[in-house]
């Protein structure tokens, strides 16, 4: 089976397949809608082959679609026709942190941080791809993670105290989820210069072989979930082998 993976970022959404592994880069901000996305992709993409699609999506999902609005793009994204957009294409999403975490997997218990415009985060305990919705959780001095290690904190605040953020947050969280190694990526972690031990700089292709792993057989079963909601499902567990 052919797929197309579309990563939705709040600065850029990348788009690759079984066939093109180097994506294409879409500028996206806070002016991008769903509708916007769906015809940029494709535009990029109108001679490429594909029988599936892959939907990296910066937010919780269930049931195949988003449950709220992404905080970085805007709005529109919850209702849109997503399947009509690509008739005849069976279409997974999955959490954007989960999908790079779910390609970097090397086994055991590991927590994914992806620092980009914002904050993502998802850990995989012994083959379970667990989702997480860390970024707003309030972290010190009336401002939340993502407002630390996220873009706004590195434009705040400068790239050495930025980096000293993230340092502490890693072994925080390390800590606290109690994971045997973290996963470090999203667009700004190549600024890091130096990483502590248990930790692993992620490659640039994890979350495009993440959205292709999604259609290997066995490769994820998605657990029972309550039927959808407006509100943030944190129990949307995926089991991987």
């Amino acid at each position: 089976m052919k797929v197309l993976v579309i990563d939705i970022g709040g600065t850029h959404i990348k788009v690759a397949s079984t066939d093109n592994r180097v994506p294409i880069k879409i500028v996206s901000g806070p002016e991008m809608t769903a509708k916007m996305m769906v015809d940029q992709v494709k535009a990029a993409t109108s001679n490429w082959e594909y029988d599936a699609v892959s939907l990296g999506y910066p937010g919780p999902v269930a049931h195949d679609r988003p449950l709220i609005e992404p905080h970085n793009l805007a709005p529109g994204w919850v209702g849109f026709p997503y399947q009509k957009a690509f008739p005849g294409k069976p279409i997974r999403f999955i959490n954007d942190a989960a999908m790079q975490a779910l390609g970097g997997y090397k086994g055991g218990r590991m927590l994914f941080l992806g620092i980009g415009t914002g904050l993502g985060s998802a850990m995989i305990f012994d083959g379970v791809v667990v989702p997480l919705e860390l970024a707003h959780l309030p972290y010190k001095k009336g401002r939340t993670y993502e407002e630390y290690i996220g873009l706004t904190g590195l434009e705040r605040r400068g790239h050495k105290p930025w980096r000293k953020s993230v340092v502490r947050v890693i072994a925080l969280l390390q800590a606290a989820l109690v994971c045997d190694y973290v996963l470090l990526g999203g667009g700004n972690a190549k600024l890091m210069k130096k990483l502590p031990k248990g930790v692993l700089l992620g490659a640039n292709s994890n979350a495009i072989e993440g959205g292709i792993a999604l259609w290997n057989d066995g490769a994820i079963t998605p657990s029972a979930s309550p039927a959808p909601s407006t509100e943030p499902d944190l129990n949307i567990n995926a089991k991987i082998n």
